[in-house]
């Protein structure tokens, strides 16, 4: 019986993936935080000009990417490491099934809404 695993059915390759999210995850949240730290005092107008532009978009959304890659890798791992039948029981395979659900609506609906945001202007 072949062994799902977390997104693209290689550990190592979930690992990298996790690592790369990660790299793309600080870089946004530089960029971000440092337009804030230049433009204190800053008004609505001014920040929805700033996130608007097209480098920002792109940007993001590769931000949300990340960051949904980089959550379901996480999830997956920690519901096989410890929603098991070893620890929990018969019903462990039924409340992995459950969490691993959630975790995909979640992140699938939280990218749409994202993507919605930022490209729907």
């Amino acid at each position: 019986m072949k062994s799902a695993t977390g997104l693209t059915g290689s550990g190592s390759r979930d690992w990298f993936i996790q690592r790369i999210s990660a790299v793309i995850l600080a870089v946004y949240t530089v960029v971000v935080l440092g337009w804030i730290l230049f433009h204190g005092g800053f008004n609505f107008e001014q920040w929805f000009g700033f996130m608007m532009t097209l480098p920002m978009k792109i940007l993001s959304l590769l931000a949300v990417l990340s960051l949904v890659a980089h959550a379901w890798i996480g999830m997956w791992q920690v519901f096989t490491d410890y929603v098991t039948t070893r620890q929990m029981g018969p019903s462990a395979s039924g409340l992995r099934l459950v969490l691993t659900s959630a975790v995909i609506i979640a992140v699938f609906a939280y990218a749409i809404w994202a993507i919605q945001i930022f490209w729907a202007n």
